[in-house]
């Protein structure tokens, strides 16, 4: 069935969130208690929920996106390309030219969304900041009255669990399981928030975030049994 899907008609996409505010400080005190109700059953007892803040960037309510990064293939006759971008500066921008691409060239019903774990973060934190911002949602996230058969989301962990819905998989071990070479990448996800806030370099998080889209792409093409991208088959744009 994986096959049938035309590999054109898919926009893989990742996001890179830290906490909306820097330090926990910062929130008033409306938004600090609810910081500590929300995380309780996250923290261990010795564990404050000004502590825990650094971890604020995993909930839509407490964080921010910092920059969205997209791909997608195109076909000149025998030749295949994986094209690259990334939306970043404020959050709201990066909202509306993630949905005026999305409106532009990847309205129709035959477009899916792709993203690693996309289904339980990406998607519905992009939906969610979106509506926080008061951004209208695009139909492709907007999910309210849609069959299953009728959400167009394509996940690859869910692909990987054949119906196994305790298994959880991260993209870097998949990838690995699969002999997708690993990219030099000098951060990880824990990393974002410091290099973001206390380093403040913006385009090695974008970087980072690019890479983990190509990969996505790379770990679609194995579960098709497809030849991987090489280097000079990726465009960044």
């Amino acid at each position: 069935m994986l096959q049938k899907i035309n590999i054109e008609h898919l926009l893989f996409l990742d996001i890179e969130t830290v906490p909306e505010e820097k330090t926990f400080d910062s929130l008033d005190e409306t938004k600090q208690h609810l910081w500590d109700q929300k995380t309780q059953y996250k923290r261990t007892v010795d564990v404050s929920a000004r502590e825990f803040y650094d971890n604020a960037g995993i909930w839509a309510e407490f964080g921010k996106i910092i920059c969205i990064s997209v791909g997608y293939f195109n076909f000149k006759g025998e030749k295949r390309h994986f094209r690259v971008t990334t939306f970043h500066g404020e959050e709201k921008e990066i909202l509306k030219e993630f949905k005026a691409l999305l409106g532009d060239h990847f309205r129709h019903p035959k477009y899916l969304l792709c993203a690693h774990n996309g289904k339980e973060f990406d998607f519905p934190y992009i939906a969610r900041r979106m509506i926080i911002h008061g951004v209208s949602l695009p139909s492709k996230l907007d999910l309210f009255g849609k069959k299953p058969w009728e959400v167009p989301h394509l996940d690859t962990m869910e692909l990987w669990k054949f119906g196994d819905y305790k298994h959880y998989t991260s993209l870097k071990l998949m990838a690995n399981v699969l002999g997708i070479p690993s990219p030099k990448e000098d951060i990880d996800g824990s990393m974002v928030r410091g290099v973001y806030y206390e380093d403040q370099n913006l385009d090695r998080i974008i970087e980072y975030c690019e890479m983990d889209v190509i990969t996505v792409a790379q770990v679609l093409l194995r579960l098709r049994n497809e030849p991987m991208l090489g280097e000079s088959e990726i465009k960044r744009v």
